[in-house]
Protein backbone atom coordinates (compact mmCIF):
# COMPACT_ATOMS: atom_id res chain seq x y z
CA UNK A 1 0.00 0.00 0.00
CA UNK A 2 1.02 3.62 -0.44
CA UNK A 3 0.65 3.99 3.30
CA UNK A 4 0.89 1.16 5.78
CA UNK A 5 -2.38 1.37 7.62
CA UNK A 6 -2.78 -0.84 10.72
CA UNK A 7 -1.01 -1.11 14.09
CA UNK A 8 2.33 -0.26 12.44
CA UNK A 9 1.49 2.61 10.17
CA UNK A 10 4.74 4.44 9.57
CA UNK A 11 5.73 4.47 5.93
CA UNK A 12 6.03 7.96 4.44
CA UNK A 13 3.01 9.63 2.90
CA UNK A 14 4.54 9.49 -0.58
CA UNK A 15 5.91 5.93 -0.35
CA UNK A 16 5.10 2.97 -2.55
CA UNK A 17 7.17 0.11 -3.84
CA UNK A 18 7.28 1.58 -7.33
CA UNK A 19 9.61 4.50 -8.07
CA UNK A 20 8.82 7.47 -10.25
CA UNK A 21 10.40 10.81 -11.03
CA UNK A 22 9.47 13.61 -8.67
CA UNK A 23 7.79 16.45 -10.54
CA UNK A 24 5.66 19.44 -9.45
CA UNK A 25 2.17 18.55 -8.26
CA UNK A 26 -0.81 19.63 -10.31
CA UNK A 27 -2.58 22.66 -8.88
CA UNK A 28 -6.25 22.56 -7.96
CA UNK A 29 -8.94 24.88 -9.25
CA UNK A 30 -10.08 27.33 -6.57
CA UNK A 31 -13.40 26.44 -4.90
CA UNK A 32 -16.06 28.75 -3.47
CA UNK A 33 -15.63 29.75 0.15
CA UNK A 34 -17.76 27.67 2.55
CA UNK A 35 -15.98 27.85 5.90
CA UNK A 36 -17.87 28.96 8.98
CA UNK A 37 -14.72 30.68 10.26
CA UNK A 38 -13.67 33.80 8.37
CA UNK A 39 -10.35 33.92 10.28
CA UNK A 40 -8.97 30.78 8.63
CA UNK A 41 -6.36 31.04 5.87
CA UNK A 42 -7.69 31.26 2.34
CA UNK A 43 -6.92 27.61 1.55
CA UNK A 44 -9.18 26.53 4.42
CA UNK A 45 -12.19 28.71 3.55
CA UNK A 46 -13.65 25.76 1.63
CA UNK A 47 -12.31 23.16 4.06
CA UNK A 48 -15.69 21.58 4.85
CA UNK A 49 -16.34 20.92 1.17
CA UNK A 50 -12.79 19.66 0.73
CA UNK A 51 -13.05 17.11 3.56
CA UNK A 52 -16.40 15.94 2.20
CA UNK A 53 -14.70 15.43 -1.17
CA UNK A 54 -12.03 13.35 0.58
CA UNK A 55 -14.71 11.26 2.28
CA UNK A 56 -16.46 10.56 -0.99
CA UNK A 57 -13.31 9.88 -3.02
CA UNK A 58 -11.88 7.39 -0.53
CA UNK A 59 -15.18 6.02 0.85
CA UNK A 60 -14.63 7.00 4.48
CA UNK A 61 -17.78 7.02 6.68
CA UNK A 62 -16.40 9.42 9.29
CA UNK A 63 -13.54 11.90 9.71
CA UNK A 64 -12.61 14.23 12.58
CA UNK A 65 -10.08 17.05 12.17
CA UNK A 66 -8.49 19.47 14.59
CA UNK A 67 -5.92 22.23 14.00
CA UNK A 68 -4.01 24.21 16.62
CA UNK A 69 -1.97 27.32 15.87
CA UNK A 70 0.02 29.49 18.26
CA UNK A 71 -1.48 27.76 21.28
CA UNK A 72 -5.10 28.13 20.15
CA UNK A 73 -7.57 25.74 18.59
CA UNK A 74 -8.49 27.26 15.21
CA UNK A 75 -10.58 24.35 13.93
CA UNK A 76 -12.09 21.16 15.31
CA UNK A 77 -14.89 19.46 13.42
CA UNK A 78 -16.41 16.14 12.51
CA UNK A 79 -17.64 14.95 9.14
CA UNK A 80 -19.88 12.03 8.21
CA UNK A 81 -21.31 9.37 10.49
CA UNK A 82 -19.95 7.27 13.32
CA UNK A 83 -21.12 4.06 11.62
CA UNK A 84 -22.34 3.52 8.09
CA UNK A 85 -26.09 3.03 7.88
CA UNK A 86 -26.72 4.78 11.21
CA UNK A 87 -27.62 8.47 11.78
CA UNK A 88 -25.25 9.46 14.63
CA UNK A 89 -22.81 12.07 13.33
CA UNK A 90 -19.08 12.39 13.95
CA UNK A 91 -18.07 15.53 15.80
CA UNK A 92 -14.88 16.81 17.42
CA UNK A 93 -15.69 14.78 20.56
CA UNK A 94 -16.00 11.42 18.76
CA UNK A 95 -13.33 8.97 19.87
CA UNK A 96 -11.33 6.96 17.34
CA UNK A 97 -8.62 4.34 17.82
CA UNK A 98 -5.38 6.28 17.34
CA UNK A 99 -3.25 3.11 17.17
CA UNK A 100 0.47 3.86 16.70
CA UNK A 101 -0.04 7.50 17.65
CA UNK A 102 -0.01 5.93 21.12
CA UNK A 103 3.77 5.49 20.78
CA UNK A 104 4.40 9.18 21.49
CA UNK A 105 2.51 8.81 24.78
CA UNK A 106 4.73 5.87 25.72
CA UNK A 107 7.82 7.93 24.92
CA UNK A 108 6.44 10.82 26.99
CA UNK A 109 5.79 8.49 29.93
CA UNK A 110 9.43 7.35 29.87
CA UNK A 111 10.52 10.99 29.66
CA UNK A 112 8.46 11.89 32.73
CA UNK A 113 10.14 9.08 34.67
CA UNK A 114 13.56 10.15 33.37
CA UNK A 115 12.94 13.71 34.56
CA UNK A 116 12.16 12.30 38.00
CA UNK A 117 15.34 10.23 38.06
CA UNK A 118 13.47 6.92 38.17
CA UNK A 119 15.19 5.72 35.02
CA UNK A 120 17.48 6.86 32.25
CA UNK A 121 16.88 6.13 28.61
CA UNK A 122 20.51 4.97 28.54
CA UNK A 123 19.70 2.24 31.09
CA UNK A 124 19.93 -1.32 29.90
CA UNK A 125 16.52 -2.96 29.62
CA UNK A 126 17.73 -5.85 31.78
CA UNK A 127 18.46 -3.34 34.55
CA UNK A 128 14.68 -2.94 34.86
CA UNK A 129 13.48 -6.31 33.54
CA UNK A 130 16.16 -8.89 34.46
CA UNK A 131 14.28 -11.66 32.62
CA UNK A 132 14.25 -9.78 29.30
CA UNK A 133 15.81 -11.74 26.42
CA UNK A 134 16.30 -11.19 22.69
CA UNK A 135 17.33 -13.95 20.28
CA UNK A 136 20.97 -12.79 20.47
CA UNK A 137 22.76 -12.57 23.87
CA UNK A 138 24.73 -9.48 22.81
CA UNK A 139 21.54 -7.64 21.86
CA UNK A 140 19.97 -8.71 25.15
CA UNK A 141 22.92 -7.30 27.09
CA UNK A 142 23.23 -4.04 25.17
CA UNK A 143 19.59 -3.14 24.51
CA UNK A 144 18.89 0.25 26.11
CA UNK A 145 15.53 1.75 27.00
CA UNK A 146 15.98 4.23 24.13
CA UNK A 147 16.42 1.32 21.70
CA UNK A 148 12.90 0.15 22.55
CA UNK A 149 11.54 3.31 20.91
CA UNK A 150 13.74 3.68 17.83
CA UNK A 151 13.06 0.66 15.56
CA UNK A 152 16.72 -0.37 15.24
CA UNK A 153 16.82 -3.61 17.25
CA UNK A 154 17.59 -6.01 14.40
CA UNK A 155 14.04 -7.36 14.39
CA UNK A 156 12.42 -7.50 10.96
CA UNK A 157 9.50 -5.35 9.89
CA UNK A 158 6.55 -6.08 12.17
CA UNK A 159 8.31 -9.06 13.74
CA UNK A 160 6.28 -10.74 16.46
CA UNK A 161 3.08 -8.83 15.68
CA UNK A 162 1.05 -12.06 15.48
CA UNK A 163 1.53 -12.42 19.22
CA UNK A 164 -1.13 -9.73 19.66
CA UNK A 165 -2.40 -8.91 16.16
CA UNK A 166 -5.27 -9.63 15.73
CA UNK A 167 -6.06 -9.85 19.44
CA UNK A 168 -4.61 -12.85 21.29
CA UNK A 169 -4.96 -14.22 24.81
CA UNK A 170 -1.28 -13.73 25.71
CA UNK A 171 -0.46 -11.27 28.51
CA UNK A 172 1.91 -8.34 27.96
CA UNK A 173 4.69 -10.13 29.81
CA UNK A 174 4.10 -13.38 27.91
CA UNK A 175 4.45 -11.48 24.65
CA UNK A 176 7.69 -9.89 25.83
CA UNK A 177 9.12 -13.19 27.08
CA UNK A 178 8.55 -14.78 23.67
CA UNK A 179 10.93 -12.26 22.10
CA UNK A 180 13.77 -14.66 22.84
CA UNK A 181 12.49 -16.87 20.01
CA UNK A 182 11.62 -14.13 17.49
CA UNK A 183 14.41 -14.20 14.90
CA UNK A 184 16.65 -11.18 14.30
CA UNK A 185 17.01 -10.52 10.59
CA UNK A 186 19.20 -7.40 10.74
CA UNK A 187 22.11 -6.06 12.75
CA UNK A 188 21.60 -4.36 16.08
CA UNK A 189 21.31 -0.57 15.53
CA UNK A 190 22.23 -1.18 11.90
CA UNK A 191 19.03 -0.22 10.10
CA UNK A 192 15.44 0.94 10.50
CA UNK A 193 12.72 -1.71 10.70
CA UNK A 194 9.43 -0.78 12.33
CA UNK A 195 8.20 -2.93 15.20
CA UNK A 196 5.45 -2.79 17.80
CA UNK A 197 6.55 -5.49 20.19
CA UNK A 198 9.33 -3.48 21.85
CA UNK A 199 6.85 -0.76 22.79
CA UNK A 200 5.14 -3.47 24.81
CA UNK A 201 8.47 -3.98 26.59
CA UNK A 202 8.69 -0.21 27.12
CA UNK A 203 5.26 -0.41 28.73
CA UNK A 204 6.60 -2.97 31.21
CA UNK A 205 9.61 -0.76 31.97
CA UNK A 206 7.23 2.11 32.77
CA UNK A 207 5.25 -0.12 35.11
CA UNK A 208 8.37 -1.37 36.88
CA UNK A 209 9.88 2.11 37.32
CA UNK A 210 6.63 3.82 38.37
CA UNK A 211 5.05 1.08 40.47
CA UNK A 212 1.77 1.66 38.58
CA UNK A 213 -0.01 -0.06 35.76
CA UNK A 214 0.58 1.65 32.43
CA UNK A 215 -3.12 2.59 32.27
CA UNK A 216 -3.03 4.19 35.73
CA UNK A 217 0.22 6.01 34.96
CA UNK A 218 -1.15 7.57 31.78
CA UNK A 219 -4.37 8.56 33.49
CA UNK A 220 -2.68 10.16 36.50
CA UNK A 221 0.36 11.69 34.83
CA UNK A 222 -0.86 12.62 31.34
CA UNK A 223 -4.62 12.49 30.73
CA UNK A 224 -5.82 14.11 33.96
CA UNK A 225 -3.20 16.92 34.04
CA UNK A 226 -3.98 17.78 30.40
CA UNK A 227 -7.74 17.52 30.88
CA UNK A 228 -8.03 14.70 28.33
CA UNK A 229 -11.42 13.39 29.41
CA UNK A 230 -12.20 11.96 25.96
CA UNK A 231 -9.30 9.50 25.88
CA UNK A 232 -9.48 5.82 26.79
CA UNK A 233 -6.63 3.37 27.44
CA UNK A 234 -7.98 0.87 24.91
CA UNK A 235 -11.32 -0.46 23.69
CA UNK A 236 -11.78 -2.42 26.93
CA UNK A 237 -12.07 0.94 28.70
CA UNK A 238 -14.76 2.38 26.41
CA UNK A 239 -18.16 3.02 27.98
CA UNK A 240 -20.63 1.44 25.53
CA UNK A 241 -23.68 3.45 26.56
CA UNK A 242 -22.00 6.80 27.26
CA UNK A 243 -18.96 7.27 25.03
CA UNK A 244 -19.16 8.98 21.66
CA UNK A 245 -17.16 6.42 19.65
CA UNK A 246 -16.65 5.83 15.94
CA UNK A 247 -16.90 2.35 14.43
CA UNK A 248 -14.10 1.20 12.15
CA UNK A 249 -14.80 0.05 8.61
CA UNK A 250 -12.85 -2.25 6.30
CA UNK A 251 -13.35 -3.52 2.76
CA UNK A 252 -13.87 -7.26 2.90
CA UNK A 253 -11.76 -8.85 0.17
CA UNK A 254 -10.59 -5.29 -0.57
CA UNK A 255 -14.05 -4.65 -2.12
CA UNK A 256 -17.14 -4.11 0.05
CA UNK A 257 -16.99 -1.72 3.00
CA UNK A 258 -18.39 -3.08 6.25
CA UNK A 259 -18.22 -2.25 9.98
CA UNK A 260 -15.46 -3.94 11.95
CA UNK A 261 -15.80 -5.15 15.54
CA UNK A 262 -13.62 -3.30 18.08
CA UNK A 263 -10.26 -4.90 18.82
CA UNK A 264 -8.14 -4.42 21.91
CA UNK A 265 -4.38 -4.55 22.32
CA UNK A 266 -4.68 -5.34 26.00
CA UNK A 267 -1.28 -7.06 25.83
CA UNK A 268 0.77 -4.43 23.93
CA UNK A 269 -1.16 -1.25 24.68
CA UNK A 270 2.01 0.84 24.74
CA UNK A 271 2.37 0.30 21.00
CA UNK A 272 -1.10 1.31 19.91
CA UNK A 273 -3.96 0.92 22.36
CA UNK A 274 -5.39 4.41 22.85
CA UNK A 275 -8.72 5.83 21.73
CA UNK A 276 -9.05 9.63 21.69
CA UNK A 277 -11.10 12.45 20.21
CA UNK A 278 -9.80 15.23 17.98
CA UNK A 279 -10.74 17.66 20.75
CA UNK A 280 -8.58 15.86 23.31
CA UNK A 281 -5.69 15.63 20.88
CA UNK A 282 -5.63 19.43 20.57
CA UNK A 283 -4.49 19.42 24.21
CA UNK A 284 -1.80 16.85 23.43
CA UNK A 285 -0.59 18.84 20.41
CA UNK A 286 -0.46 22.10 22.37
CA UNK A 287 1.69 20.67 25.16
CA UNK A 288 4.02 19.21 22.55
CA UNK A 289 4.30 22.50 20.66
CA UNK A 290 4.85 24.35 23.95
CA UNK A 291 7.90 22.24 24.74
CA UNK A 292 6.22 20.23 27.48
CA UNK A 293 4.78 23.25 29.31
CA UNK A 294 1.20 22.75 30.51
CA UNK A 295 0.68 26.14 32.17
CA UNK A 296 2.59 29.22 33.30
CA UNK A 297 5.86 30.68 32.07
CA UNK A 298 9.55 30.70 32.93
CA UNK A 299 10.47 29.35 36.36
CA UNK A 300 6.79 29.12 37.28
CA UNK A 301 5.93 26.90 34.31
CA UNK A 302 4.19 23.64 35.09
CA UNK A 303 5.64 20.95 32.86
CA UNK A 304 4.58 17.54 31.64
CA UNK A 305 8.20 16.80 30.68
CA UNK A 306 11.40 18.83 30.39
CA UNK A 307 12.60 20.75 27.36
CA UNK A 308 15.67 18.50 27.35
CA UNK A 309 13.52 15.42 27.05
CA UNK A 310 11.38 16.92 24.31
CA UNK A 311 14.47 17.78 22.29
CA UNK A 312 15.55 14.15 22.56
CA UNK A 313 12.14 12.83 21.54
CA UNK A 314 12.22 15.07 18.47
CA UNK A 315 15.79 14.18 17.42
CA UNK A 316 16.60 11.53 14.82
CA UNK A 317 17.97 8.33 16.32
CA UNK A 318 17.44 6.01 13.38
CA UNK A 319 17.88 7.34 9.83
CA UNK A 320 15.39 6.05 7.26
CA UNK A 321 15.76 5.59 3.54
CA UNK A 322 13.83 8.11 1.44
CA UNK A 323 11.94 6.30 -1.32
CA UNK A 324 10.87 7.96 -4.50
CA UNK A 325 7.20 9.04 -4.69
CA UNK A 326 4.89 6.33 -5.97
CA UNK A 327 3.34 8.73 -8.50
CA UNK A 328 4.63 12.03 -9.96
CA UNK A 329 1.73 13.94 -8.37
CA UNK A 330 3.29 13.38 -4.93
CA UNK A 331 6.72 14.73 -5.85
CA UNK A 332 6.35 17.84 -3.68
CA UNK A 333 5.91 15.71 -0.55
CA UNK A 334 9.29 14.02 -0.81
CA UNK A 335 11.45 15.26 2.10
CA UNK A 336 15.11 16.14 2.32
CA UNK A 337 15.57 14.08 5.50
CA UNK A 338 13.68 11.28 7.18
CA UNK A 339 14.23 9.50 10.45
CA UNK A 340 12.72 8.16 13.64
CA UNK A 341 13.16 9.65 17.11
CA UNK A 342 11.51 8.56 20.35
CA UNK A 343 7.94 7.74 19.38
CA UNK A 344 7.94 10.28 16.54
CA UNK A 345 8.75 10.28 12.86
CA UNK A 346 10.82 13.26 11.71
CA UNK A 347 11.07 14.78 8.24
CA UNK A 348 10.57 18.09 6.44
CA UNK A 349 8.10 19.68 4.07
CA UNK A 350 9.03 22.70 2.00
CA UNK A 351 11.96 23.35 4.31
CA UNK A 352 9.97 23.11 7.56
CA UNK A 353 10.65 20.36 10.07
CA UNK A 354 7.75 17.99 10.64
CA UNK A 355 7.23 15.91 13.78
CA UNK A 356 4.53 13.35 13.06
CA UNK A 357 3.16 9.85 13.25
CA UNK A 358 0.44 7.76 11.71
CA UNK A 359 -1.70 5.08 13.27
CA UNK A 360 -3.55 2.11 11.86
CA UNK A 361 -6.15 -0.20 13.35
CA UNK A 362 -8.73 -2.60 11.92
CA UNK A 363 -11.09 -0.11 10.31
CA UNK A 364 -9.41 3.12 11.47
CA UNK A 365 -6.32 5.09 10.45
CA UNK A 366 -5.04 8.47 11.61
CA UNK A 367 -2.25 11.01 11.34
CA UNK A 368 -0.98 13.64 13.79
CA UNK A 369 1.48 16.24 12.45
CA UNK A 370 3.36 19.04 14.20
CA UNK A 371 5.21 21.94 12.53
CA UNK A 372 7.25 23.41 15.39
CA UNK A 373 8.46 26.45 13.42
CA UNK A 374 4.85 27.56 12.92
CA UNK A 375 3.49 26.34 16.29
CA UNK A 376 1.09 24.33 14.15
CA UNK A 377 -0.56 20.97 14.83
CA UNK A 378 -2.96 18.98 12.67
CA UNK A 379 -4.71 15.74 13.58
CA UNK A 380 -6.92 13.73 11.24
CA UNK A 381 -8.88 10.70 12.51
CA UNK A 382 -10.72 8.42 10.08
CA UNK A 383 -12.97 5.37 10.24
CA UNK A 384 -11.72 3.47 7.18
CA UNK A 385 -8.41 1.90 6.19
CA UNK A 386 -7.31 4.49 3.64
CA UNK A 387 -4.17 6.41 4.52
CA UNK A 388 -4.69 8.53 1.42
CA UNK A 389 -7.63 10.22 3.16
CA UNK A 390 -5.73 11.43 6.21
CA UNK A 391 -2.81 12.48 4.03
CA UNK A 392 -4.98 14.51 1.65
CA UNK A 393 -6.58 16.37 4.56
CA UNK A 394 -3.29 16.89 6.39
CA UNK A 395 -1.50 18.28 3.36
CA UNK A 396 -4.29 20.77 2.63
CA UNK A 397 -4.04 22.04 6.21
CA UNK A 398 -0.24 22.29 6.13
CA UNK A 399 -0.29 24.15 2.82
CA UNK A 400 -2.72 26.70 4.22
CA UNK A 401 -0.35 27.70 7.03
CA UNK A 402 3.03 27.44 5.30
CA UNK A 403 1.87 29.53 2.35
CA UNK A 404 2.32 26.73 -0.21
CA UNK A 405 0.66 26.60 -3.63
CA UNK A 406 -2.88 25.33 -3.71
CA UNK A 407 -2.65 21.64 -4.65
CA UNK A 408 -5.23 19.01 -5.48
CA UNK A 409 -4.08 16.45 -2.93
CA UNK A 410 -7.24 14.40 -3.38
CA UNK A 411 -6.35 13.71 -6.99
CA UNK A 412 -2.70 13.11 -6.10
CA UNK A 413 -3.43 10.49 -3.46
CA UNK A 414 -6.18 8.94 -5.58
CA UNK A 415 -3.53 8.33 -8.24
CA UNK A 416 -1.30 6.65 -5.65
CA UNK A 417 -4.14 4.42 -4.47
CA UNK A 418 -4.98 3.45 -8.04
CA UNK A 419 -1.37 2.51 -8.70
CA UNK A 420 -1.16 0.39 -5.54
CA UNK A 421 -4.36 -1.43 -6.47
CA UNK A 422 -3.12 -2.06 -10.00
CA UNK A 423 0.15 -3.42 -8.65
CA UNK A 424 -1.72 -5.81 -6.35
CA UNK A 425 -3.83 -7.02 -9.26
CA UNK A 426 -0.69 -7.55 -11.32
CA UNK A 427 0.89 -9.59 -8.51
CA UNK A 428 -2.15 -11.84 -8.35
CA UNK A 429 -2.17 -12.38 -12.09
CA UNK A 430 1.47 -13.46 -11.94
CA UNK A 431 0.50 -16.10 -9.37
CA UNK A 432 -2.36 -17.27 -11.59
CA UNK A 433 -0.11 -17.53 -14.64
CA UNK A 434 2.54 -19.50 -12.72
CA UNK A 435 0.04 -21.97 -11.28
CA UNK A 436 0.05 -25.60 -12.35
CA UNK A 437 -3.70 -26.02 -12.08
CA UNK A 438 -3.57 -29.72 -13.02
CA UNK A 439 -1.27 -30.66 -10.15
CA UNK A 440 -2.49 -32.54 -7.11
CA UNK A 441 -1.34 -32.67 -3.47
CA UNK A 442 1.38 -35.21 -2.77
CA UNK A 443 -0.53 -36.59 0.22
CA UNK A 444 -4.13 -37.31 1.19
CA UNK A 445 -5.62 -34.29 3.00
CA UNK A 446 -5.59 -36.14 6.33
CA UNK A 447 -1.80 -36.32 6.17
CA UNK A 448 -1.55 -32.50 6.29
CA UNK A 449 -3.78 -32.29 9.36
CA UNK A 450 -2.38 -32.15 12.86
CA UNK A 451 -0.83 -29.86 15.41
CA UNK A 452 2.03 -27.60 14.31
CA UNK A 453 4.28 -25.48 16.50
CA UNK A 454 6.23 -22.29 15.92
CA UNK A 455 8.94 -21.41 18.42
CA UNK A 456 7.71 -17.88 19.13
CA UNK A 457 3.98 -17.93 18.31
CA UNK A 458 3.01 -21.33 19.72
CA UNK A 459 0.59 -23.90 18.36
CA UNK A 460 -1.44 -23.81 15.16
CA UNK A 461 -3.92 -26.61 14.44
CA UNK A 462 -5.03 -28.00 11.09
CA UNK A 463 -8.05 -30.28 11.09
CA UNK A 464 -10.00 -32.05 8.36
CA UNK A 465 -13.59 -30.88 8.58
CA UNK A 466 -16.29 -31.69 6.02
CA UNK A 467 -13.73 -32.81 3.47
CA UNK A 468 -11.68 -29.61 3.82
CA UNK A 469 -8.69 -28.53 5.86
CA UNK A 470 -9.30 -25.80 8.45
CA UNK A 471 -6.45 -23.91 10.15
CA UNK A 472 -6.83 -22.39 13.62
CA UNK A 473 -4.28 -20.24 15.44
CA UNK A 474 -4.50 -21.49 19.03
CA UNK A 475 -4.04 -18.08 20.72
CA UNK A 476 -5.86 -15.89 18.17
CA UNK A 477 -9.62 -16.35 18.10
CA UNK A 478 -10.18 -14.56 14.78
CA UNK A 479 -7.50 -16.44 12.81
CA UNK A 480 -9.56 -19.35 11.50
CA UNK A 481 -9.51 -20.17 7.81
CA UNK A 482 -10.10 -22.84 5.20
CA UNK A 483 -7.30 -24.30 3.07
CA UNK A 484 -7.99 -24.80 -0.63
CA UNK A 485 -5.53 -26.59 -2.88
CA UNK A 486 -3.56 -24.23 -5.14
CA UNK A 487 -0.81 -26.34 -6.68
CA UNK A 488 1.45 -29.21 -5.63
CA UNK A 489 1.78 -28.94 -1.82
CA UNK A 490 0.72 -25.31 -1.64
CA UNK A 491 -2.76 -24.30 -0.46
CA UNK A 492 -4.55 -20.95 -0.22
CA UNK A 493 -5.62 -20.03 3.30
CA UNK A 494 -8.81 -17.95 3.21
CA UNK A 495 -9.78 -16.45 6.55
CA UNK A 496 -13.41 -16.74 7.58
CA UNK A 497 -13.37 -13.10 8.72
CA UNK A 498 -13.03 -11.61 5.26
CA UNK A 499 -12.30 -8.05 6.42
CA UNK A 500 -8.85 -9.21 7.59
CA UNK A 501 -7.67 -9.01 3.95
CA UNK A 502 -4.78 -11.32 4.79
CA UNK A 503 -5.28 -14.49 2.75
CA UNK A 504 -2.06 -16.44 2.40
CA UNK A 505 -0.28 -19.28 0.65
CA UNK A 506 0.53 -22.24 2.91
CA UNK A 507 3.29 -24.48 1.56
CA UNK A 508 4.04 -27.87 3.10
CA UNK A 509 7.60 -29.15 2.73
CA UNK A 510 8.02 -32.95 2.80
CA UNK A 511 10.93 -34.99 4.10
CA UNK A 512 12.62 -37.87 2.27
CA UNK A 513 9.97 -40.29 3.52
CA UNK A 514 7.09 -38.18 2.21
CA UNK A 515 5.99 -36.84 5.57
CA UNK A 516 5.34 -33.16 6.31
CA UNK A 517 8.53 -31.70 7.77
CA UNK A 518 7.54 -28.04 7.89
CA UNK A 519 4.85 -25.59 6.77
CA UNK A 520 5.45 -21.97 5.76
CA UNK A 521 2.92 -19.18 5.28
CA UNK A 522 3.20 -16.13 3.03
CA UNK A 523 0.63 -13.38 2.45
CA UNK A 524 -0.74 -13.37 -1.09
CA UNK A 525 -1.41 -9.68 -1.63
CA UNK A 526 1.14 -6.86 -1.24
CA UNK A 527 -1.79 -4.89 0.22
CA UNK A 528 -1.90 -7.14 3.30
CA UNK A 529 -0.71 -5.28 6.35
CA UNK A 530 2.80 -6.23 7.46
CA UNK A 531 1.60 -6.90 11.01
CA UNK A 532 0.43 -10.24 9.62
CA UNK A 533 4.01 -11.50 9.81
CA UNK A 534 3.12 -15.04 8.69
CA UNK A 535 6.40 -15.28 6.80
CA UNK A 536 8.32 -15.42 10.10
CA UNK A 537 6.52 -18.59 11.20
CA UNK A 538 8.23 -21.95 10.84
CA UNK A 539 5.55 -24.53 11.57
CA UNK A 540 6.87 -27.92 12.57
CA UNK A 541 4.53 -30.90 13.18
CA UNK A 542 4.20 -31.83 16.85
CA UNK A 543 5.04 -35.54 16.91
CA UNK A 544 3.63 -36.18 20.36
CA UNK A 545 -0.01 -35.15 20.22
CA UNK A 546 -0.11 -35.29 24.04
CA UNK A 547 2.65 -32.69 24.36
CA UNK A 548 1.50 -29.55 26.23
CA UNK A 549 0.24 -26.80 23.94
CA UNK A 550 2.32 -23.66 23.56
Amino acid sequence: MAVVIWGSATLPAWADTAASQAVPVATEQAQPAQSRDATLPDQLRDFDAYVERVRQQFNVPGIAVAIVKDGKVVLERGYGVREMGKPARVDEHTMFAIASNTKAFTAAALSILADEGKLSLDDRVIDHLPWFRMADPYVTHEMRVRDLLAHRSGLGLGAGDLLYWPGTDYTTEEVARRLKDVPLTGSFRGQYAYDNILYGVAQLVIEKASGQSYADFLQARVFTPLGMTETRFNSDHLKPTDDNVATGHAKADFKDLEPVAPMTWHNVSGAGGLYASAHDLTKWMRVQLDGGVMAGEGDDAKRLFSAKRQKAMWSVITPMNIPEPSVPELGAVKPNFLGYGEGWQLSDYRGRKLVWHTGGWPGMVSRLTLVPEHKLGVVVLTSAEVGAAFNAVTMRALDAFVDAPRTDWVAAYAAAVAKAEAKADETWQKHVQARDAKSRPSLPLAKYAGRYRDAWYGDINIAQEGGKLVMRFSRTKSLVGTLSHWQHDTFILRWHERWLNADAFVTFNLDADGNVAEARIKAISPRTDFSFDFHDLRLVPVKDEHAPAK
